[in-house]
């Protein structure tokens, strides 16, 4: 595969997919709004070869479209397929030999070389020499948006016990040390936090080296959801066919791969203001204190080039990275979960607010369907991993008949509102944790969670049209029917729970639901025409903005037994909240500014018109 990241940008500028932007861009908002027009626009990767007040070279949107990730990875995708198929069936070896032979030689890859001294990681910088990136108006500074961050145990140098994980980092802003101090941003409860624990019973130092840059294989290895029992780095070498290799300095763990390797301490006491940051929901992520980095050194290839990406609202690029994950582990789901037959994250909803799920509802089957087993295989999704962030959880049992695509939404949601039995089938977690970058719960990294199960033939007829007499709560307004059964209307602003879902309560309380057939889900919102515009408005809107345990109401609900239900349609209340952290929005004059060079006689014309 790639060597470097250098050997990746050539053979795509070979390929002719990559532009080089020659004109001097400025890192601070204008790379940024460059790089997001050309992802909207299935553009080529970028190397931009002038960076305002920055010696360096720096390329993004290495990952920009499906065809571009599957050519990066085309070699080595099979291979993985094949080795997760000898995962969950040993025997296929001794059956299929000549198929499975060639992938399991190549799992030669997958251990660490380490190397006596590096002949390319030779030079140093200062950390206020690299591209000073920020991307949305209200960054609390600059940041390194694609970061490989490696730790080891207290006294360990086995790199099969590391953890490589991609946390971001600021590099300046807040209260910050220039060039002496950077910020991490992780939780300790996973991967490098566990670490952080152990060297707080420790008086050894914690010593933390940051990759940037590196084969394309590294950056994908540092989000890849691998068992707990497997390094990264094994995992990096078999998606590269190429061994990691590493060395040792001072100390630290320098890839001999990377571009640039940031050497340093984290300070196990202390903590400093991170963010504000704008973050892969499409809000900002707010300030918050988390682990501060004492900087040892800054090194550098003498080629070196600074790769990131831009993160906002979804799809961005790293919406491939989920693609890329899906396309290898989807044969393995079923062994993880038993049962289960198919999982999508939905990415246009920010990934970890709305999960899809089909399973087999084997439980008792001479009775009338009802979600049972699914119940099972929910609740393990829920309490497993990565999965275990989820905020809304639909899953449904198809029958062997039915056809049930969880990547066409619109379908999928038709399919559940026209069989889901809204008195029965709503189960509720609550005062919980949710994702720390979702601000929909009243309390940092708090909220609660909803599984939604589907089993059982067709129960309700959904109207294809909005039916007039229809008469919503005190002030809202233009109802707009997103599709059969599905309505969203707008609403005043949103004051305080208290408030509104006592007004919630006495209205939904006045309604008989039968007065509501053909209508299933009904979602206030701030904006009914901007939301139900396209289904990718409708899903951000809906589970982004809002918290089931406080924000889901129905018209005829009971609870019984501290079982809550409804007879008549779900409704969410999807409108922003003032707790809510604040929607990215582009800086007016950095639009205007990239404007003119993409408009005709300017120096980005090109990419305008592919």
């Amino acid at each position: 595969m790639y060597s470097s990241l250098k050997a990746c940008v050539e053979d795509l500028e070979r390929q002719g997919q990559l532009f080089r932007v020659k004109e001097e861009v400025d890192p601070d908002l204008e790379m940024a709004e460059i790089h997001r027009r050309v992802f909207d626009s299935g553009g080529p990767a970028l190397l931009f070869e002038k960076i305002k007040g920055c010696r360096f070279p720096a390329v993004s949107n290495l990952y920009g479209t499906r065809d571009r990730v599957l050519y990066l990875f085309r070699n080595s995708l099979e291979d993985l397929k094949a080795l997760g198929r000898l995962k969950n069936d040993p025997g296929l070896i001794l059956k299929k030999p000549f198929s499975y032979l060639p992938a399991v030689l190549k799992a030669r890859f997958a251990l660490p070389r380490k190397i006596r001294f590096s002949r390319s990681m030779v030079n140093t910088c200062s950390i206020s020499d690299l591209p000073q990136i920020r991307c949305w108006p209200m960054d609390g500074g600059p940041f390194v948006l694609l970061p490989q961050v490696l730790s080891l145990p207290p006294g360990s140098r086995d790199l099969l016990q590391s953890n490589l994980g991609m946390y971001r980092i600021q590099l300046g802003g807040n209260a910050y040390l220039p060039d002496q101090e950077i910020g991490l941003h992780y939780q300790l409860h996973r991967g490098i936090g566990i670490h952080h624990k152990m060297y707080l019973e420790s008086d050894e130092p914690f010593r933390v080296s940051v990759f940037i840059g590196g084969p394309p294989s590294h950056s994908l290895s540092a989000i890849f959801p691998l068992p707990e029992d497997m390094s990264e780095l094994t995992f990096a070498g078999l998606l590269n066919r190429k061994r990691f290799s590493w060395f040792l300095k001072d100390g630290y763990v320098l890839s001999d791969q990377a571009d640039f390797v940031i050497t340093g301490t984290i300070d196990k006491s202390l903590k400093k203001p991170e963010g504000p940051f704008g973050d892969h929901l499409g809000y900002y992520s707010l300030t918050h204190d988390f682990p501060v980095m004492k900087v040892d050194k800054v090194y550098h290839r003498k080629d070196a080039l600074w790769h990131f990406t831009v993160v906002g609202r979804p799809p961005q690029e790293d919406s491939f990275f989920g693609f890329l994950i899906h396309e290898i582990v989807k044969e393995l789901i079923p062994r993880e979960f038993p049962g289960l037959t198919g999982l999508h994250a939905v990415d246009v909803a920010g990934v970890h607010p709305l999960l899809l799920a089909t399973g087999k509802e084997r439980y008792m089957p001479f009775r009338e369907p009802r979600p049972e087993e699914i119940l099972t295989i929910g609740s393990r999704i829920l309490g497993s991993g990565q999965t275990s962030l989820a905020k809304y959880l639909f899953i449904a049992a198809p029958v062997e008949r039915e056809k049930l695509d969880l990547y066409d939404l619109p379908g999928f949601f038709d399919y559940i509102l026209r069989r889901i039995r809204f008195d029965r089938d709503l189960h509720f977690i609550t005062n919980t944790t949710i994702d720390t970058l979702d601000y929909s719960g009243e309390g940092w990294n708090a909220g609660s969670k909803v599984m939604v199960a589907c089993c059982g033939p067709v129960i309700r007829d959904l109207s294809e049209r909005l039916p007039e007499h229809l008469v919503f709560p005190p002030g809202f307004m233009r109802p707009v029917l997103i599709q059969a059964g599905i309505v969203c209307v707008e609403g005043t602003r949103f004051t305080d729970h208290s408030k509104e879902s006592q007004a919630l309560d006495q209205w939904t309380a006045s309604q008989e639901p039968d007065n509501w057939r053909g209508i299933a889900l009904i979602v206030l919102c701030d904006d009914s025409a901007f939301t139900a515009s396209n289904w990718d408005n409708f899903t951000w809107v809906t589970f982004t903005r809002s918290n089931p345990s406080h924000d889901m109401y129905g018209i005829g609900s009971f609870t019984s037994f501290k079982h809550w239900g409804c007879r008549g349609p779900l409704i969410i209340d999807a409108r922003i909240k003032p707790h809510h952290a604040p929607v990215l929005e582009a800086d007016p004059a950095t639009t205007a500014k990239v404007d003119r060079k993409f408009s005709k006689g300017g120096s980005l014309y090109a990419l305008h018109r592919k």
